[in-house]
């Protein structure tokens, strides 16, 4: 999925501030093919790449065998990501995403 980044953002991602983001958020991180890859919880995988100033790319993928606390939490955390690398909350991600859609740009 590939995430808007807010206006001006980027420069807080720019060198090791996403991986920063990352290890602050789940943990270790370690670096594969240009992108940084991490996991926790319910989330087997996280990979993460900043593509440009303003579009950042994340793959997951999940692990449906945990207890639901551990999968709150996962979604928590996840979210908690999203928020401080693109600088958008989860409404205004949902709100952007949706427009995509509308538009055709998706």
């Amino acid at each position: 999925m590939d995430y808007d980044i807010k206006k001006g953002h980027a420069s807080l991602l720019e060198g090791d501030g996403l991986r920063g983001i990352l290890e602050e958020v789940f943990g270790s991180v370690k670096e594969k093919e240009g992108s940084l890859v991490t996991s926790y919880g319910a989330l087997s995988s996280i990979e993460a790449k900043l593509l440009s100033k303003n579009t950042l790319m994340v793959y997951t993928t999940s692990n449906p065998d945990v207890d639901d606390n551990i999968a709150s939490e996962t979604i928590r955390r996840y979210n908690t990501f999203l928020e401080r690398a693109t600088g958008f909350n989860s409404k205004q991600r949902r709100d952007r995403l949706q427009k995509k859609a509308k538009d055709g740009k998706l």
